[in-house]
């Protein structure tokens, strides 16, 4: 299987319309006219370089710009490692003609937008990866990487299909720099990510993207130093009720335990915006908190949604020139709502506001409140639902792309909480963050119990969003390549308790002991009150792993998927610390992609 060039596409937007642009190539290196872009493009074995110009006298908006290649020589099944946008998005493998990309069973945009870079439909069979991908067939040659060697710049998709010809079909990927209508003034040139492609002969999936994200990694300056994380979360047992007791008592606990952080999740602010302020369950502020936790001897840390706003929080009346704006064509409909989440409240039924992260003041304000939180005693952040920015919309800059408006937004809070911070980044589009965050979730949340039933969907298509154990446990082992190579790992709370958990023991020790080999991140949320001594032995063998397994990482021998391509959920990871095998409860969740 091979890949050859084929054209250049391109969609933009004037007073006059939308409009789509094609253009076949032919040598390289060479300049592709499309309508009022010129796109420039040299062309290798191991990819593209390109750029686009605005050659024309106007101002454009240009939603993407893609380079197709034909695959040559594709013996059927084609299959597609499926890397999803953000931290929650599915990553899987897929079969072309026989699954399907979710929003073809949605097609509905406010949800396609927290977990695809272009929110709206796919081409009907098409299916999509973010970022980078491997495809493989079932012929003789070895399998295929296809990404981009970046993602601060724009986000990049890459889209496998069938096109109709007048003469039969062909196999196609589009590798699609995704600008989401950054406006480009008469005159402007924007280079773009290299799209990369590396092909070698005994290289399987798991090694072409472990050395992907090295390099990427290693380009973008990925903050890959901090040590090995232990800590307690309080969302999992508490979720949005948690108070200042539950903290407490848990503190009090926390001597009998190898806590190394000790986490303050969503529940204690005054509102979503307002962060500074703690709510009537937790009388004390936020610097007595962290008296508390760090006269434990542990580092405290905070849960942050920083880019969402609730209507009636401080943050949002007084600023309301803060929110980004929701636009139905080109006419302003008001505050760009960005999520939705009932218990939040917020005056609008759970909708929350879309922070401007192009807005200089909001930047400001970002910069001060990292720098508050830090100074109030919070040195590690958890930065959360950090999709927002990244939402369709009219913001201040309208030139920056969704991938430059999320990549501000973080670039503010490193910048207010310091170099030696630790920012955890979550719901994040993870190619945008390299060298700002020292971790990444990178999976759906976990649950209290193992699989979901179909039934259970609550959107069609995206099954696989929602909490459950076995989806955290799908993306661990598929991005198992990321760890320490483009930041740590971090594939969320281990599952301790024997009550309240519909997770058999099984089940609970499976997940524990994919969280060790990964070498990620050691998080509980469990109310400690509630665990024995088994729980306790339990944790102890899995920091045990994970600190074996995160020492080979550091020197290039982290974890391992072998069976990445071989079905839709990857059950098999591997690493110096040992390894762990499911076959239970995968498969179904992940047939939509």
């Amino acid at each position: 299987m091979q890949l050859i060039a084929l054209r250049v596409e391109a969609e933009t937007t004037d007073e006059s319309g939308t409009r789509l642009w094609n253009q076949g190539v032919l040598g390289s290196p060479l300049a592709v006219a499309l309508g009022p872009l010129e796109v420039t493009l040299a062309l290798s074995e191991s990819g593209a370089q390109w750029s686009v110009a605005n050659h024309s006298d106007r101002s454009l908006r240009v939603r993407s710009v893609a380079l197709v290649y034909r695959l040559v020589e594709a013996a059927a099944p084609v299959r597609i490692f499926c890397n999803g946008y953000q931290s929650w998005s599915p990553s899987a493998g897929a079969v072309l003609g026989v699954d399907t990309d979710p929003s073809e069973r949605a097609n509905l945009p406010f949800l396609q937008a927290v977990h695809h870079a272009d929110q709206r439909q796919a081409r009907p069979g098409e299916l999509r990866a973010e970022w980078v991908t491997v495809l493989d067939d079932a012929g003789s040659a070895p399998a295929v990487l296809l990404g981009f060697d970046g993602g601060d710049r724009h986000d990049g998709t890459l889209r496998l299909g069938v096109d109709e010809l007048s003469d039969g079909r062909e196999i196609v990927v589009r590798a699609e720099a995704f600008l989401g209508d950054a406006e480009m003034s008469p005159g402007t040139h924007r280079p773009l990510h290299s799209v990369v492609i590396e092909q070698h002969e005994g290289k399987d999936a798991s090694d072409l993207l472990e050395a992907w994200a090295a390099k990427v990694g290693s380009d973008g300056g990925a903050r890959v130093g901090s040590q090995f994380q232990v800590g307690w979360c309080s969302w999992y047992q508490y979720f949005h009720a948690v108070t200042e007791g539950d903290i407490r008592s848990n503190l009090a606990r926390a001597d009998e335990w190898p806590f190394d952080v000790f986490q303050i999740d969503d529940g204690y602010q005054a509102a979503i915006g307002d962060w500074q302020e703690t709510n009537t369950r937790f009388p004390s502020d936020l610097a007595g908190l962290a008296d508390a936790i760090r006269g434990s001897g542990r580092t405290p840390g905070l849960w942050l949604a920083p880019f969402l706003a609730a209507p009636d929080s401080e943050v949002a009346r007084n600023h309301p020139d803060w929110i980004a704006r929701h636009q139905v064509d080109g006419v302003d409909a008001g505050p760009l709502r960005t999520w939705w989440n009932p218990p939040w409240g917020g005056g609008e039924d759970g909708f929350m506001y879309g922070l401007d992260t192009t807005h200089p003041e909001v930047q400001d304000h970002l910069e001060h409140l990292a720098a508050a939180v830090v100074d109030a005693g919070f040195p590690y952040l958890k930065l959360d639902f950090t999709f927002s920015p990244s939402v369709d919309g009219a913001y201040a800059d309208p030139s920056r792309t969704p991938a430059e408006r999320v990549r501000a937004g973080f670039a503010a809070i490193r910048r207010g909480a310091g170099e030696d911070a630790f920012l955890l980044g979550c719901g994040v589009p993870l190619a945008n963050v390299v060298g700002l965050v020292d971790a990444n979730r990178i999976g759906p949340d976990v649950a209290p119990l193992w699989d979901l039933d179909p039934s259970d969907e609550v959107v069609p298509g995206y099954l696989g969003t929602q909490p459950a154990t076995s989806h955290a446990f799908t993306n661990t082992l598929s991005r198992s390549f990321m760890h320490r190579r483009l930041w740590l790992n971090d594939p969320d709370c281990v599952m301790l308790r024997a009550e309240d958990t519909a997770l058999s023991t099984e089940q609970a020790r499976t997940w524990a002991r994919a969280v060790g080999v990964s070498g990620g991140m050691v998080l509980v949320s469990d109310d400690l009150d509630l665990l024995d001594g088994e729980a306790k032995a339990l944790l102890d063998e899995v920091i045990a792993t994970g600190r074996g397994s995160d020492d080979s990482a550091r020197s290039g021998r982290g974890a391992r998927c072998p069976d990445l391509m071989e079905r839709a959920g990857p059950q098999t990871l591997e690493s110096a610390g040992g390894s762990v095998t499911t076959t239970t409860g995968i498969d179904h969740a992940l047939k939509s992609l």
